[in-house]
């Protein structure tokens, strides 16, 4: 399928709101002027009727806002405001012959990645896991901002390395080469069983999440396992899991014991450390391009392969 247009700092973006409106009305401005003094013309569209509790809006309107979106042809990119709650709930109202038919790049990651696992599995359309409006742009470093150009802008045949270079650490040998999905643990799990997750054989996965003690991420991760993804999967890697500890006075397991037990569960290499999630400094992450993940020899690295925008 032909990919989106790259992203240049000269571009048009509009922002949407599928999700939770800003905690701050005052991190969206931050975030629209920190993108338009890059020189992109910035729009931000509006979701009828205002928010609804911890969403943007009522289901309906902010479905016909996206919609509404996807269907132009003058954007170069639609850049999520914020994550948040939503997506799951509007998953059905997408116009995917839209998305299909104009192509946009889509920037967003957390409750984001359900939206962009939808894009691909009904309409072939890749993505970006990146920086989003008002949580990040305000305050992202160059480091950060520089993995976010590169990828928009069309790169390929790079390692994902963190925003200093951190590389990835090996939980279980091997090499593979397949098509690289996922973002928010909680959201993949999610749409199993659901028309809007992508079939995985043979996929490389990345996950991370934030807010969940490790039996969650247990739970989670079995599921996928219970539901075969996990066996069905070329490569697995692990972002980060932020906000995780168990509670003090209850006996635990790790994150790290819990994600070392499920990788066992891959027929592939598979690997940890990943830079990307919900933290202040990560990598950008392209969604439904070619990837190949090498684990041997204690080391690991995961290449890009494709661009995301052509």
């Amino acid at each position: 399928m032909p990919r989106p247009a790259p992203l240049l700092p000269s571009g048009r973006v509009a922002v949407a709101a599928p999700s939770s409106a800003a905690l701050d009305p005052a991190d969206a401005e931050a975030g629209l002027a920190a993108l338009r003094t890059r020189g992109l013309a910035v729009e931000a569209a509006t979701v009828a009727g205002g928010a609804v509790g911890y969403l943007a809006g009522a289901d309906g309107a902010r479905a016909d806002a996206l919609n509404t979106l996807l269907r132009r042809d003058d954007l170069d990119a639609v850049v999520c405001l914020r994550g948040g709650y939503g997506l799951l709930r509007i998953l059905d109202r997408i116009d995917y012959n839209a998305a299909r038919a104009h192509r946009p790049l889509v920037v967003g990651y957390s409750d984001v990645t359900a939206l962009h696992l939808a894009l691909y599995a009904r309409a072939g359309l890749a993505g970006v896991s990146g920086p989003m409006v008002a949580p990040d742009w305000p305050d992202l470093d160059a480091e950060t901002e520089a993995a976010f150009w590169r990828v928009v802008g069309g790169a390929a045949g790079y390692d994902l390395a963190g925003p200093g270079a951190e590389r990835l650490a090996p939980l279980q040998d091997g090499e593979a080469e397949g098509v690289l999905l996922g973002g928010n643990l909680a959201l993949t799990a999610a749409l199993v069983g659901t028309p809007y997750l992508p079939a995985l054989d043979g996929a490389i996965l990345f996950l991370e999440d934030v807010g969940e003690p490790p039996y969650r991420i247990d739970g989670l991760l079995a599921r996928l396992r219970l539901a075969g993804v996990l066996g069905r999967l070329g490569g697995l890697v692990f972002g980060q899991f932020t906000g995780a500890a168990p509670p003090a006075d209850r006996p635990s397991l790790s994150v790290d014991e819990v994600l070392a037990h499920y990788s066992t569960f891959v027929d592939g290499p598979v690997a940890t450390g990943l830079v990307y999630g919900h933290v202040p400094r990560k990598v950008t992450v392209p969604i439904g391009v070619r990837a190949h993940l090498a684990v041997e020899g204690g080391a690991a690295a995961l290449t890009v392969l494709d661009p995301v925008t052509a």
